[in-house]
């Protein structure tokens, strides 16, 4: 799974196009309006062709030639005027995570977990350099989050992000700290690469990754990676909370052996299924 992650493309922040003819550029630069257009709808949820005109910066012909087709294919939704991104996006999305990420065994387990605790449990993988949402369920005391599925963030700030990143190849690991600003949305986010590698050390040894709130303050979080049937990284769970709740033993000991049994568990049914 980290060889897929490894070679994948520059995704959004990064496209690249081939430029060897005008003919060819031109192409590449109507797709990259077609997907501006979606991001910006996936920002806003809905929105009318003179906002999103202005959002993407193009002319009001191009960006009303550009919503028809994606309407007529099925890609968006017209509703009075305001656009918004249809369902297909969900059937692809559902059918390539099913695909991937051997879908029966890893949701069972995150409901099991949630039940277990009664918190918000999710299922992280590593794709461009991103932790991603694939799974997740909220039990009857779990805090509400943006935690939602497909959203994707820095992996440094993450206890799933960071068990996962922890157990890269050490050459994609640096690959990755090089591209990574080392900021985050709390002053407890580690912002030192020499100290963010040193993290990294002391999750491989003892097997699993804390967030003491440097995703959100007053969360914390426990991580744990899950390896593929051929021993490499497929992603990981994590189980997070108030702090008031995680803390002294339940959050250091009882969280990291609940998650390192159940991660055990998959690995274990992943290689002899």
């Amino acid at each position: 799974m980290s060889d897929r992650n490894a070679n994948a493309g520059t995704g959004p922040e990064g496209r690249s196009g081939d430029t060897d003819s005008g003919k060819a550029r031109s192409t590449v630069k109507s797709v990259e309006t077609a997907l501006d257009i979606v991001e910006f709808l996936h920002e806003r949820e809905e929105a009318s062709m003179e906002e999103i005109t202005t959002a993407v910066d193009r002319s009001q012909s191009t960006v009303h030639r550009h919503l028809t087709t994606l309407r007529e294919q099925g890609y968006v939704v017209d509703t009075s005027g305001l656009y918004s991104l249809s369902l297909l996006f969900l059937t692809y999305g559902g059918r390539t995570r099913d695909r991937l990420f051997t879908s029966e065994i890893i949701d069972r387990k995150v409901q099991q977990l949630s039940d277990l605790t009664g918190e918000r449990v999710q299922f992280m993988v590593e794709e461009n350099a991103q932790r991603v949402y694939v799974y997740t369920y909220s039990g009857p005391s779990g805090v509400k989050t943006d935690a939602t599925l497909g959203k994707r963030g820095p992996l440094h700030v993450s206890a799933a992000g960071k068990a996962i990143l922890a157990h890269l190849p050490p050459e994609r690991i640096e690959t990755i700290l090089r591209g990574t600003a080392l900021d985050g949305p709390t002053e407890n986010a580690i912002a030192d690469s020499d100290a963010l590698r040193a993290e990294l050390k002391a999750i491989r040894e003892r097997g699993y990754a804390y967030n003491d709130e440097e995703s959100t303050e007053g969360l914390r979080a426990v991580g744990v990676p899950v390896r593929d049937g051929d021993g490499s990284i497929l992603g990981a769970f994590s189980v997070s909370g108030p702090a008031h709740r995680f803390r002294d033993a339940y959050f250091r000991e009882e969280l990291p052996d609940l998650l390192m049994g159940a991660a055990n568990e998959v690995e274990l049914n992943l290689k002899y299924s």
